[in-house]
């Protein structure tokens, strides 16, 4: 299985064109950690309304912001993966 790490903070432009190029792959054997990072706008709405949807997308919402680099060290915390990718959520 693969993870896929994608910190999230501020993204509800794009976020919605990354999930759906994620979860439309043909491979189907991964999970998804979205880890909002106290994003301020709509980005945990867009995330919570996917993962209803899929359930291999898992989203971990951060006390503080962390910033990026600290934010997939946590997604590396929590993967189930073998192997592990980071992606953007831009």
């Amino acid at each position: 299985m693969i993870t896929v790490i994608i910190p999230v903070y501020n993204a509800e432009k794009y976020i919605s064109k990354c999930l759906e190029s994620v979860i439309n792959q043909t491979f189907k054997d991964f999970e998804v950690l979205c880890i909002n990072d106290c994003s301020k706008d709509s980005s945990l709405k867009i995330l919570e309304e996917y993962s209803k949807k899929d359930k291999r997308i898992n989203i971990i919402n951060n006390e503080k912001n962390l910033g990026a680099a600290l934010t997939r060290n946590k997604g590396i915390e929590s993967a189930k993966g073998e192997y592990i990718y980071f992606l953007d959520a831009d």
